[in-house]
């Protein structure tokens, strides 16, 4: 079977050439990105929002308003979803993820505010897509070392990035495809504090948002940190593929488009 995408690029990036993409043997993980798939009439899923809304209006009227507020029905029908449509549900998981951006700051983040600590270049967003079209969010791991290093500084740059990410979703796309750059990973390196982090905010606060995470060519010393977090993960260890640099640039990218640090 061949699939023909039509990759768009990210602001300043390059056009890249609608290509043929002949899928490899099916992964166990490839039935793991559809999930959570429910379709309701619009009208139905509509009075659903409504009723959302009206609840945050009563019960949590100290939460902000506009642009991912109570009364953002984009962001209310988006964990509608998350919640299999179920109105209590949906209350009560997008009350706290409004209150925690508000409390966090999330809309006081820039460029700015994250630049010393993303200019030890530890993690970024790419400038192109993957295959299927997702934006791509890098880390390499050597360069964490959170004995040296400010971890709220560190959680910052992880959700402005995320913030990034998300804003570069061409039409039709809804996740983004998380890179672990594992190559000189070290036991200094090693961070579960922020993994777990990491990994909390995109379930609470970014449901259904991450598509897939590559670890790759992970060393023996990062084994022992994976079995201690993949209990806490929740499903999301199920989206996770151990990989090598190799795969990464022949199954998820383009010569064209393949990361700098994954270039043969």
């Amino acid at each position: 079977m061949v699939i023909q995408l039509v990759l768009r690029p990210p602001v300043g990036g390059r056009l890249v050439k609608a290509t043929p993409i002949v899928p490899n043997k099916p992964n166990g993980f490839s039935r793991l990105c559809i999930r959570n798939c429910v379709i309701m009439d619009p009208q139905k899923s509509q009075k659903l929002v409504l009723d959302v809304k009206e609840r945050l209006e009563r019960e949590y009227t100290d939460l902000p308003l506009g642009r991912n507020g109570r009364d953002d029905e984009e962001m209310i029908l988006w964990f509608l979803e998350d919640r299999k449509f179920s109105v209590e549900d949906a209350v009560s998981k997008l009350h706290k993820a409004i209150r925690w951006r508000h409390e966090f700051g999330v809309s006081d983040l820039s460029e700015e505010s994250v630049k010393s600590v993303a200019e030890t270049g530890k993690a970024y967003v790419h400038d192109c897509f993957d295959v299927y079209g997702r934006p791509v969010l890098i880390v390499e791991a050597s360069k964490h070392f959170p004995q040296k290093q400010d971890p709220d500084e560190d959680e910052k740059l992880c959700v402005f990035l995320i913030e990034k990410a998300l804003s570069g979703l061409p039409p039709g796309k809804q996740d983004i495809l998380g890179i672990f750059d594992l190559r000189g990973f070290g036991t200094e390196n090693a961070d579960l504090k922020f993994l777990t982090f990491m990994f909390d905010v995109f379930y609470y606060y970014y449901p259904r948002r991450l598509g897939q995470v590559l670890f790759v060519d992970a060393p023996f010393v990062f084994k022992p940190l994976w079995q201690l977090v993949k209990p806490v993960l929740k499903s999301y260890a199920s989206l996770v593929r151990f990989c090598s640099a190799k795969d990464v640039r022949e199954e998820y990218f383009t010569e064209e488009t393949v990361p700098a640090s994954f270039r043969k």
